[in-house]
């Protein structure tokens, strides 16, 4: 089953009262079909919940007011089958505020050429009372999620189950805690941000803990405890060193710090490497495997990275690809194969590996302390996206590129660390001018699962700015994108 079932999405489908109790019965028979082959469709992630079809502005304000009052409840899906007259929907809609996907859809898939009649054409009004509902919805400037095609297409249930993980995104992001320890890397500006505006837009909680505090966390772990994790590192790693003790201190911290997350239920979390006090090591075996287990992450104080980290795994749950905090590192310039490598010093999410992940413990050179253990492995290929959110001042920016992750033909024997290769689209040269032309950071979210479109679509339910670099971009177009986007969001204010 998916990981993501206990997500609800309430179907209501509109109608009115002139059609009568025969023609309403169908209705209802109708959309209860759909959800019921929705719901045993693998493809869709999420439960679907039938609610009856709505005839008049009481009952519509009733379940929409009931949506926005069950936690349960991500998203509401609205059909019209017949013609349901969209002013009595104004009431309902004016004090809805969750996440809107308006299919426009219909039962039948073909018209019945030798039979049809004024009753099926009563019966089948999608094609127009679906442009009725989408005016309204237009005119209230309410922000909603259009997918047109046959309820039964593969297609529509493939976008409709993207825009499904957009919906838990916005959902669990609304409920999201971060943990900061310590600050932002000094004299950095691209992980700056302003906390206070992230939580009224995104609904996080950003709270930072001095170092201090997970120290005395650390000192308090037992042996056992350490031993236990040192099983759980047996189960899924390759010990490829000597220095278990080193492993063993990485063991003690993730310990500490799932404690402290736990108490605390914080979803994400952040270190820095200038601040470490009295830490034996930089985590990074630790937080690679926090990461695996769902947590968000990012390095040197990336508190906005380690929240989009934690939300793209929970829209990602049920998924096979994996998802890891990302950093730029450097470029292959040649002609024939051009590409971007990724990695970070210690900190890349298992869960993007191809191979099983080793063990090592080898210098870091910055953090001045012992060697780290940390995980090496070589990342799997296929399309994938890279995703960086950041602060413009007077809106946020989230910004994603297509990619395609290569596989990693040579090895790299001097440099330890996970890392990944990809080919940005639509080239290296044009995908760095529009990252840096967009303001990109040098930190991301790589995610094999998410394409664009979940992302487009959880940038618009939080009603952020979305840039999206792919095999189409064309540089000039780009930047007037840009250009117009400031005076749009300028307006907006």
């Amino acid at each position: 089953m998916s990981a993501l079932k206990k997500y609800e999405f309430w179907f209501v489908v509109g109608s009115q009262d002139l059609y009568g109790e025969e023609v309403l019965k169908t209705v209802n028979q109708h959309a209860k079909a759909m959800v019921d082959g929705w719901n045993a469709d693998p493809a869709i992630p999420c439960t679907l919940v039938f609610k009856p079809v709505v005839r008049n502005s009481d009952e519509i304000d009733k379940v929409l007011t009931e949506a926005n009052n069950d936690e349960a409840c991500t998203g509401v899906i609205t059909w019209m089958h017949t013609f349901s007259p969209s002013k009595m929907w104004i009431r309902g809609l004016s004090v809805f505020h969750k996440p809107l996907l308006h299919i426009n859809t219909q039962f039948n898939r073909d018209i019945p050429w030798d039979r049809i009649d004024m009753d099926f054409m009563n019966l089948n009004q999608s094609a127009h009372g679906d442009r009725e509902h989408g005016y309204i919805l237009a005119r209230m400037r309410i922000p909603q999620k259009v997918i047109a095609g046959y309820w039964e297409d593969p297609k529509l249930r493939e976008r409709m189950a993207r825009w499904m993980r957009a919906a838990v995104g916005a959902q669990e992001s609304r409920r999201l805690r971060v943990l900061r320890i310590s600050d932002n890397m000094r004299e950095v500006a691209v992980t700056e941000g302003d906390k206070v505006e992230a939580h009224i837009k995104f609904g996080w909680q950003v709270d930072h803990y001095g170092v201090g505090d997970i120290i005395r966390m650390v000192d308090a772990v037992t042996e056992t405890e350490i031993d236990e994790q040192m099983k759980e590192y047996a189960e899924r790693y390759d010990m490829d060193t000597q220095n278990v003790e080193s492993v063993r201190y990485q063991a003690r911290e993730e310990v500490a710090l799932r404690k402290f997350l736990e108490e605390g239920k914080f979803g994400a979390f952040h270190t820095n490497f200038q601040d470490l006090q009295q830490l034996r090591q930089l985590p990074g075996l630790a937080v690679q495997d926090l990461m695996r287990q769902g947590y968000g992450f990012a390095g040197e104080g990336d508190w906005k990275t380690a929240a989009l980290c934690r939300i793209m795994k929970l829209m990602t749950a049920d998924c096979k690809g994996g998802t890891a905090f990302m950093e730029d590192y450097t470029y292959h310039f040649n002609p024939d194969c051009a590409m971007n490598m990724g990695a970070h010093m210690l900190e890349v999410c298992p869960s993007v590996a191809c191979e099983r992940p080793k063990i090592r413990v080898v210098p870091l050179g910055i953090g001045d302390r012992e060697d780290p253990a940390r995980l090496t492995f070589k990342a799997a290929s296929g399309p994938a996206v890279l995703a960086t959110i950041i602060d413009m001042g007077d809106r946020f920016r989230m910004i994603v590129n297509d990619v395609i992750c290569q596989e990693q033909t040579h090895e790299m024997p001097n440099l330890p660390v996970a890392a990944v290769l990809w080919k940005p689209l639509p080239s290296l040269e044009t995908s760095a001018e529009a990252w840096i032309y967009a303001g990109g950071a040098h930190h991301s979210v790589l995610s094999y699962a998410l394409t664009a479109e979940e992302l487009r679509d959880f940038a618009e339910i939080m009603d952020i700015e979305f840039i999206h670099i792919g095999a189409h971009t064309d540089i000039n177009e780009l930047r007037r994108e840009l250009t117009w986007n400031d005076v749009v969001w300028k307006l907006k204010k």
